[in-house]
């Protein structure tokens, strides 16, 4: 199966949701695709980010992670999930925020400037500063996170052209399935 990051891949507002993000289907492990798994894929995210992510003009380009930290890189980028997932779904997370601040710190530590690693964790920075931490939100179709930069704060999904789509060719499929005697 051939795979690009496309602007979709990045619908996430901030660097640190597009890296949590790499994970499709995160909570559905028949269907849960890792893009990071492959490690071309990892390669090239960066490259990608620079073109696509939101926070492009903070990095500029950057570096792929070096072989030897992409375990923690990796760890980073559960701990990214698992802490704003919980905060947004429970308002709280402060539990979880040591862990966060573990993997942010032993990441930092092996990240080179300017790399995926480090901008990563300057990303997640900024969003535990975030000044509305309700605009972060989850996906309603595929349960990425993303954050809602919409006036009225109303958006319910990470990409109105795919996520969005989609919820709403279901519900028409499911209305006019109703609708059939």
């Amino acid at each position: 199966m051939s795979f690009s990051w496309t602007p979709h891949r990045f619908a996430g507002g901030a660097l640190a949701l597009d890296v949590a993000n790499s994970v499709v289907l995160r909570h559905d492990a028949r269907r849960r695709i890792d893009r990071f798994a492959v490690r071309d894929q990892m390669r090239s995210f960066p490259s990608a980010a620079a073109e696509f992510c939101a926070e492009r003009a903070l990095f500029g380009d950057i570096t792929p992670v070096a072989e030897e930290n992409e375990a923690d890189f990796l760890a980073l980028r559960e701990a990214i999930d698992l802490y704003f997932r919980e905060r947004i779904q429970n308002s709280g997370g402060d539990q979880l925020l040591a862990g966060l601040l573990e993997a942010l710190a032993k990441t930092l530590r092996g990240a080179s400037p300017g790399g995926l690693a480090a901008a990563t964790a300057h990303s997640v920075l900024r969003l535990i500063a975030m000044p509305d931490p309700e605009r972060m939100k989850i996906c309603g179709n595929c349960g990425w996170l993303f954050i809602d930069r919409s006036k009225n704060r109303s958006r319910a999904w990470c990409d109105m052209a795919v996520c969005g789509n989609r919820a709403k060719a279901n519900r028409h499929y499911r209305r006019k399935k109703e609708e059939t005697p």
